[in-house]
């Protein structure tokens, strides 16, 4: 229970860290439509795509310990469907849909983290839905069915853009499970497209996870190896690496037959791969842990690109007062040499007197005021264009690219820059936009620091292992602490003390 609190108390200070500082400068700047924190506040999310019959909802309902999905050998389901815990129900209860809700309700709901989904139009969103089951393999994460990636269909028979989806999915996703049969090891197109161009370029390699599923159909262990060579060589093609990345084997005991049949001679196999069904089923039950080291990584990411772009608009506005101070020196020069001349004009008419006569200062001063008032209205606006064109023209020259990283960066942040600098022709608050820098600059180099830290003590705790230091203040220094989830049983009195409790020895 520590161990969860722990979990739950660090994701909720990392969510506010987001929601305190990286989304109000994000939202300013042009760097994101919606806040930051409105796509990771929900609960962990495991993305399941796969051919059409693949097994993707049978293996579902097998974690689920009941028939949610409906399954079938040809395409049951053309739905993405979010299936997530109901906590009204009792533990007595049998394992069901306690709920269901449609497209609009997920998508206009501001707990859910769909909102970025609603550029996909009408039509997905009538095949998009919610169901909320009692079962507690959901208890602290959410599935996403998808429907089955087939070989000949385009977007018009769809009806949206079902790459763009999943891509946007794979995005909100902590895991994405890929799953194959043994009927088609292969890939057919629209899974081609999505493994080599949708969910490489839209999330991390560690997060995917590729399962031969339905493996109780391989008639004997030579089959099953025959199998799994040929999805090797086709995953080796799509990825090109050159390293074949490890495949999970499983299948579902609930289609799989009777125990009898299973325990046919051909098929002894099965019982040699349960530590590979158990080792999947913990891979996804991990799904919290794994939030946390997305979390961190989307606050480091984040955080390092809005310093980028904060530090280039810091360049920029130092360069549009340098060029103002030169441009009104200049002019300021100018207006004197014309008052000045306007002076000596006059004397040298004789139509003035002395020097120091008023009417002589009277017309220097209207020269000067003239002119100045000439040379903001005409110069100063045609060199301004002239400035703001070649700045624009020059923007890569803002800041220094030392390093391959920040190179990398800048390719991402570019975009923005040159957009808010068009937008407010250069026009915002310098000390503003330093302020907000800095406090970026601090959580890129301290705030995700911390949070590595604190990630870091977890690693080294055990499941029944409380780290009291940890619970207190995890990343202290970068907002108000979230409260420890209090659970039904009482906390311990000792929960205060520095040493956690030493265990009896056996």
């Amino acid at each position: 229970m520590y161990r969860e609190n722990y979990i739950n108390s660090l994701r909720a200070e990392m969510v506010e860290m987001v929601r305190d500082h990286l989304s109000p400068a994000a939202m300013k700047y042009g760097y994101a439509d919606i806040p930051l924190e409105s796509t990771i506040k929900w609960r962990p999310l495991v993305l399941v795509v796969g051919n059409y019959s693949s097994g993707k909802s049978t293996l579902i309902n097998e974690f689920l310990g009941a028939d949610i999905q409906a399954v079938g050998q040809a395409p049951t389901d053309d739905s993405f469907t979010v299936i997530t815990w109901e906590e009204s129900s009792t533990q007595d209860d049998s394992v069901r849909t306690i709920e269901e809700r449609d497209g609009k309700y997920l998508l206009n709901d501001p707990d859910y983290p769909f909102e970025i989904l609603k550029k996909h139009g009408h039509s997905f969103a009538s095949h998009f839905r919610l169901k909320k089951v009692n079962s507690t393999f959901l208890r602290n994460l959410a599935l996403i069915d998808t429907p089955g990636m087939l070989d000949s269909i385009t977007e018009r028979d769809r009806g949206y853009n079902y790459q763009d989806v999943i891509g946007d999915m794979a995005q909100l996703a902590d895991l994405v499970l890929v799953l194959f049969d043994p009927h088609k090891a292969g890939t057919v197109r629209e899974a081609h497209t999505s493994l080599r161009e949708t969910i490489s370029a839209r999330t991390f390699e560690d997060r995917v996870l590729f399962v031969l599923n339905r493996i109780d159909e391989c008639a004997s262990l030579s089959d099953l190896l025959q199998v799994y060579g040929t999805l090797c060589w086709n995953l080796s093609q799509i990825t090109g690496r050159k390293d074949i990345p490890p495949i999970h084997l499983t299948y579902s005991s609930r289609a799989a037959g009777s125990e009898a049949s299973q325990k046919s001679e051909a098929r002894t196999f099965l019982y040699l791969l349960e530590n590979q069904r158990k080792k999947l089923k913990e891979g996804i039950l991990d799904a919290p842990r794994r939030r946390l080291d997305n979390l961190a990584t989307f606050i480091e990411t984040h955080s390092e690109r809005l310093d980028q772009l904060l530090e280039a608009l810091v360049a920029h506005r130092h360069r549009v007062r340098n060029f103002r101070f030169k441009v009104s020196a200049a002019g300021f020069l100018l207006g004197l040499v014309c008052g000045g001349a306007a002076i000596f004009t006059g004397m040298t008419a004789g139509l003035l007197g002395a020097f120091a006569d008023l009417p002589s200062v009277l017309t220097g001063a209207s020269a000067f005021a003239l002119f100045m008032v000439f040379w903001f209205l005409v110069p100063v606006r045609i060199l301004g264009k002239i400035f703001r064109h070649r700045a624009l023209k020059r923007i890569d020259r803002l800041i220094p690219l030392q390093n391959q990283t920040r190179k990398d960066i800048w390719q991402a942040v570019n975009p923005l820059v040159y957009r808010y600098i068009q937008k407010t022709g250069g026009r915002y608050s310098l000390r503003t936009v330093c302020q907000e820098h800095e406090k970026i600059h601090k959580i890129y180099t301290q705030g995700a620091r911390e949070v590595r830290k604190a990630l870091n003590e977890l690693a080294n705790m055990k499941h029944d292992q409380a780290v009291y230091d940890g619970l207190s203040a995890p990343i202290r220094d970068f907002g108000q602490q979230a409260e420890l989830l209090e659970e039904e049983e009482e906390i311990p009195p000792d929960i205060g003390h520095p040493e956690p409790p030493v265990a009896e020895e056996k």
